[in-house]
């Protein structure tokens, strides 16, 4: 057993693998076991560290150091790739209101925070952990430790305090958020049911999303004229699919010409084909597409690079189909002819069983491409991310140039890379499952050395030390900004009780308080404005960890 023992002690390569691969599989084992409903998720590889780092089974510090930055630039380029394509459109599609409130949030936190440790002799290193742990989130307290770690004097204790003051604070994180919705639900006298229902129909009223009609042309102006010449059609951005004239249904091209007694089917949103029956004529009684025997549709999936940056336009008239819908990242629509196809766009398409097998032989329509990442281009925008992060920056009022470090660098290239989509036949995009893969070996690796770094004192401070009054400043960081806008936003703005908690689990980016939140409702309110603040609120929450250590320094 002596080799054992030498491998738990030695300062080696497998003894290093050796605890990481410990310390992150008991972590994840303990994140899944409940109390209550409640699980700690991924951060119980942080608990996990510090116990192992109690016992003082640890790493080499340079070591630890390394693994730490790298687990951090991998975790948060996978976050930027993640929110990048959402993070403008949820902004603006969905109204500022909810990103507003969720924006608040987070300043109130953060103002809370600075409050604490000014009045209540907390050290700033720790508040900003309790900031993080209260609102359970992880990224800042990554680029909270980055920060910190650059500026001058500090020493390897002070380094462990953040970590300290997010194992504290995040247990009761989770609880608090949780806490917030039940008393919210109390207090306003909520009904789950009626709630449901009220979303149910304001969606069915505003929804967005494509659907299609078959109209039937009575309107004698229209009478010869191309689908071209209808100006509505591409200021209204609706697509003429398919046209039955004397009998044979055929795909409706450029060419195509509209006859008195034809059935045309468009391919728009709900309001704008309501609006075109005025002009063309009353829905028809008959289904182009159970009537069409030779024609078919499919969906299809853009993996061949020569066909990244082609317009639908040339597509169309090329194989002679048509494209009447387009999925990309949280956005399906109907493209003009002027739309470039972008890696990964997912296509309906319409024509002839052999037009469908020339495009898709042009498209890819690859799974197995489409789930295979290209590595160059990650390690492309690591780079770019890293040398935005080491740019030193000259702030009025700053003692000393600010850099954006190994978090906001990388995030912010990443977010700007996936807004690009594509670089000539290099894609940015990341397959979700690999996103996800990247982004959870990041985390934690960064969660591990966390552990293993504060582990020492972590068990002194929460017995002997000042955790319990620690717990009590984080609880206030948790509930009051959560409290005050549930409150103005039920009462002032009727916010959906629904809506509301998915906006206070996106504000605490919490995955455990969006799972609790669903379980009220099968509805998909919760999840989807937990979506629409999650981008603002991740970026701005790891700013505001880095702005607080740097203007209380």
């Amino acid at each position: 057993m002596d080799w054992l023992l030498q491998l738990f002690n030695q300062d080696s390569v497998p003894h290093t693998l050796l605890i990481l691969s410990l310390v992150i599989s008991t972590g994840l084992i303990l994140g899944r076991l409940s109390l209550a409903g409640i699980q700690l998720g991924i951060a119980g590889v942080l608990f996990s560290g510090l116990i192992f780092g109690h016992f003082k089974i640890s790493i080499n510090a340079e070591v630890m150091h390394f693994v730490r930055e790298f687990g951090l630039v991998l975790f948060v380029y996978a976050i930027g790739l993640q929110v990048g394509p959402s993070f403008v459109s949820s902004f603006f599609r969905y109204g500022l209101r909810l990103n507003g409130m969720a924006a608040v949030v987070v300043l109130l936190g953060a103002l809370i925070t600075v409050l604490i440790s000014a009045f209540g002799n907390i050290p700033i290193p720790v508040a900003v952990g309790l900031f993080s742990g209260a609102t359970t989130n992880t990224p800042s307290l990554a680029a909270a430790q980055q920060v910190l770690g650059s500026l001058p004097g500090i020493n390897a204790e002070t380094l462990k305090m953040p970590g300290l003051g997010y194992a504290v604070a995040y247990p009761f994180g989770i609880v608090g958020i949780i806490l917030s919705m039940l008393l919210t639900k109390r207090l306003f006298k909520i009904d789950i049911a009626d709630e449901t229902q009220r979303f149910d129909d304001k969606q069915q009223q505003q929804a967005r999303v494509p659907i299609w009609k078959d109209l039937r042309v009575e309107n004698p102006n229209l009478n010869g004229l191309k689908p071209s010449q209808i100006p509505y059609f591409a200021s209204m951005k609706v697509v003429m699919t398919r046209i039955m004239h004397n009998g044979e249904v055929d795909v409706a091209g450029q060419d195509s010409r509209l006859t008195v007694g034809d059935t045309i089917r468009l391919v728009g949103e709900r309001e704008q084909l309501e609006q075109l029956k005025i002009l063309i004529g009353p829905e028809s009684d008959i289904d182009l597409k159970q009537v069409a025997s030779n024609l078919q549709s499919k969906r299809l999936v853009v993996t061949n690079k020569t066909a990244i940056n082609q317009t639908i336009g040339s597509l169309c008239l090329m194989y002679g189909v048509i494209i009447s819908r387009i999925h990309r990242p949280d956005v399906e629509f109907s493209p003009t002819s002027t739309v470039h196809l972008q890696f990964g766009d997912e296509l309906h398409v319409v024509g002839s069983p052999d037009a469908l097998k020339s495009i898709e032989k042009a498209l890819g329509n690859s799974l197995e491409e489409i789930n295979h990442p290209q590595i160059v281009p990650i390690f492309i925008g690591i780079t770019l991310g890293i040398l935005l992060g080491s740019l030193p920056l000259y702030l009025p009022g700053m003692p000393s140039a600010v850099k954006l470090g190994m978090a906001g660098g990388p995030l912010l290239v990443a977010i700007m890379l996936s807004r690009i989509g594509n670089w000539g036949t290099m894609t940015w995009h990341l397959p979700k499952s690999s996103n996800i893969i990247l982004k959870d070996i990041g985390i934690v690796l960064f969660l591990a050395c966390v552990g293993l770094h504060s582990g020492d004192q972590f068990v002194e401070t929460l017995v002997g030390g000042d955790g319990v009054y620690w717990m009590a400043c984080a609880a206030l960081i948790t509930l009051l900004p959560l409290l005050i806008i549930a409150a103005v936003a039920r009462a002032v703005f009727k916010l959906n009780f629904l809506s509301l908690c998915g906006l206070l689990a996106g504000s605490m980016t919490d995955p455990p308080a969006l799972a609790f939140a669903n379980n009220l409702s099968p509805s998909a309110a919760v999840s989807m404005t937990y979506a629409t603040v999650y981008p603002l609120v991740m970026i701005l929450r790891i700013i505001a960890a880095q702005l607080i250590i740097l203007l209380m320094n």
